[in-house]
């Protein structure tokens, strides 16, 4: 029988959260063939130790790789290309070393829904978000109150926490014509636009998985953390959407730039850069209360330092 759905799982020094994701796969019960493609790369800590017991354990499922050299901090994206490339399935499924999930019949009912629905090729669900340590609710990523086909304009307004990565199951025939904007920023918000541009993104209202947040390790920490990893990760966010624009022939010129000013407003933000946040572009998305603070920062600037003296009192 030939491999049906192919389950992609990255994982990096996530020991204490690795086996829940583990189990969630193999809890999966299927009337298809499926392999987890799990990446280990590099960890430093019992992450790679975990992914072996389980290898030895269901030996036809578990086909990881362990690196020897970190992967990402090349920043060549070859962890995604790696995986990508040696996936058999006829569909791709996403879960992240941190993730996990939560019902043994979600493979099936993605698989099911998506042969139901040819013309479409991505395939997300709703999901719940917890805090990383204590599981601790925080809300549900639920972009519609029943099952529907989100159109691609919706998709691309949601932003990449539109869903959870964990949600996404693709056909991954499209990987073989990849747009340009998905090739500059190789992420899991470009994926859900690409996979939506020919037929919209099929969502199921039933709540398949758990994304933890801010989980230790995690690409978002690593990013929140970092100034300069977050001024690239911007900068390329807006030149992905702008060659998105190009390449729908700007159909979705609006949503496109209104989400691009959004973005120009984060990485000023970040930056303290208060003078061009008070371009008239920007006005609207700023509240009085912001836009107080911009000006007393920028007029009346010993009075932050005075505030942020004491706050160490």
């Amino acid at each position: 029988m030939d491999i049906a759905v192919s389950v992609v799982c990255n994982a990096y020094n996530q020991e204490t959260y690795i086996r829940d994701a583990l189990e969630g796969f193999v809890m999966q019960k299927t009337n298809f063939k499926f392999e987890v493609l799990v990446h280990d790369d590099a960890s430093t800590d019992k992450t790679a130790d975990i992914i072996r017991e389980y290898e030895a354990k269901y030996p036809d499922l578990i086909k990881p790789i362990y690196q020897t050299e970190n992967q990402y901090s090349k920043g060549t994206g070859e962890v995604s290309k790696l995986q990508y490339e040696r996936a058999k399935g006829k569909y791709i499924a996403i879960c992240e070393g941190d993730d996990y999930w939560t019902d043994p019949m979600k493979l099936q009912k993605q698989y099911d829904a998506l042969e139901a629905h040819p013309e479409v090729d991505i395939c997300t669900h709703k999901a719940e978000t917890v805090k990383a340590d204590t599981k601790e609710h925080i809300e549900y990523l639920e972009p519609a109150d029943k099952d529907t086909v989100i159109p691609v304009g919706q998709v691309i307004k949601g932003g990449g926490g539109y869903v959870a990565t964990n949600s996404i199951m693709y056909r991954s025939d499209i990987n073989l014509n990849m747009p340009e904007f998905r090739k500059i920023r190789k992420y899991d918000y470009s994926l859900q636009i690409h996979g939506s541009l020919r037929g919209g993104m099929l969502y199921l209202n039933e709540c398949m998985s758990v994304y933890r947040v801010m989980a230790k390790n995690s690409w978002t920490v690593s990013v929140s953390e970092n100034n300069e990893k977050f001024v690239k990760y911007i900068d390329l966010l807006i030149k992905s959407l702008e060659m998105l624009n190009k390449e729908t022939d700007y159909k979705y010129d609006k949503i496109i730039s209104d989400l691009i000013i959004k973005h120009e407003l984060r990485k000023l933000r970040r930056l303290k850069e208060y003078k061009q946040m008070k371009q008239k572009k920007y006005r609207h998305l700023l509240s009085f209360k912001e836009r107080t603070y911009i000006n007393v920062c920028i007029w009346f600037p010993f009075i932050i330092k005075i505030r942020d003296k004491l706050k160490h009192y």
